[in-house]
């Protein structure tokens, strides 16, 4: 700043224009700036003063947020509602699900040989499966009442820690998907093994109920790690 103060009163005095404190005529401005161009190598400022005007700070942009997954049965004053799937095209949706009992070995052993009073603890439970998947939206009262093409339950015996291992599966061709039928026929096939072997054994317990695999619909597929 100091050295314009120097320079441009010099120049304006040899030309004649106007005291530097006064201003400049706007028709010596660009005469003005070849001047200082000759002296200095470069344009001067826009500003007449040779000053920058203020820079605005510049604010960080922040990137945009990814939308947060909600409860689709609540509605925005917090009551439950059931979810209107007209608006989804239907697509086949596939889920499939597991649970395990945990017999004991002194009722393991009676199921393995087929000697529970109450009958065939394994075939029982595997109809009782297949029927829990189908009464779903009944259990559950915001499911859908869903048009199932397929169910599958299997039971196996696992002789290391004396349990049953269940896995469903549940097939349709809709608008939404078949998660809580594939685990809710393991619930009701896991609760049927409980019910045909609890005079032998008060110690048996259902554990890890969870989705192991789903394909369909706008989510596409998922599997369990």
């Amino acid at each position: 700043m100091s050295i314009f103060r120097c320079i441009l009163p010099t120049i304006a005095k040899g030309r004649g224009w106007r005291g530097f404190a006064t201003g400049f005529p706007f028709d010596s401005i660009a005469e003005l700036n070849k001047e200082m161009e000759s002296i200095f190598g470069e344009s001067p400022s826009s500003s007449p003063l040779g000053s920058s005007p203020p820079q605005q700070p510049v604010q960080p942009t922040s990137a945009p947020r990814e939308a947060q997954p909600g409860l689709t049965h609540v509605d925005r004053s917090g009551q439950a509602k059931m979810v209107d799937v007209s608006p989804k095209l239907d697509s086949e949706r596939v889920a499939i699900a597991s649970c395990r009992v945990l017999l004991g070995e002194k009722a393991f052993n009676l199921v393995a040989s087929n000697q529970i009073a109450k009958g065939d603890v394994l075939t029982v439970a595997k109809i009782a499966g297949i029927t829990g998947a189908k009464q779903t939206s009944h259990l559950i009262p915001l499911c859908h009442n869903i048009n199932l093409s397929h169910v599958r339950v299997d039971l196996t015996l696992n002789e290391e820690d004396s349990s049953v291992v269940i896995e469903g599966e549940a097939t349709t061709i809709g608008k939404t998907g078949v998660e809580m039928e594939a685990m809710t026929a393991v619930a009701i096939a896991g609760l049927t093994v409980y019910d045909m072997c609890k005079a032998a054994s008060k110690d048996i317990s259902i554990t890890d109920i969870y989705l192991q695999h789903k394909s369909g619909g706008k989510s596409g597929r998922w599997s369990r790690n």
